[in-house]
């Protein structure tokens, strides 16, 4: 059970910074970049984000599959007809639609970055964040049984 304690811990301090992070951004950088049109701003925050925002991405990829395999047992329990279950599936989509933003912005809008641009990075940044919301209030979920909008 303490490492049930320890990788629910770390899963959450990993959701508190990359949410938090990412409200940040979405809330109080965005918004002033946007009105000076500056990606510059928005390049520094994410610069300096990324040291603690990408470990703390993968330390929830990490404990959210091992408490998965806790809850529910292997991957093809995952996809059962259960609350938890769906919780499950919710947080693993919201997690390949993160990586696809991800994914796309790096290749695709960040290497192309001007100020006449950074409306496109703000799409990506708001889409990221609320998917980033919706991760934390999934996992909150599951402390109840799992959320009953996630049943069928």
């Amino acid at each position: 059970m303490a490492g049930y304690y320890l990788a629910l811990s770390l899963h959450i301090l990993g959701a508190s910074v990359w949410a938090g992070g990412h409200l940040v951004l979405a809330v109080a950088i965005l918004p002033s970049a946007l009105r000076a049109q500056r990606a510059a701003t928005v390049s520094e925050f994410e610069r300096n984000f990324e040291r603690v925002g990408l470990p703390a991405l993968a330390l929830q990829i990490i404990t959210g599959l091992w408490l998965a395999h806790h809850l529910l047992g292997g991957p093809g329990n995952w996809f059962d007809d259960n609350p938890v279950a769906h919780v499950v599936q919710v947080k693993l989509g919201l997690l390949a639609a993160t990586l696809g933003l991800a994914v796309h912005a790096r290749l695709r809008v960040i290497p192309k970055l001007t100020d006449d641009t950074l409306t496109t990075l703000a799409w990506h940044i708001r889409l990221v964040t609320i998917a980033a919301v919706l991760f934390v209030l999934a996992g909150a979920s599951i402390r109840f049984g799992g959320y009953p909008a996630f049943d069928h």
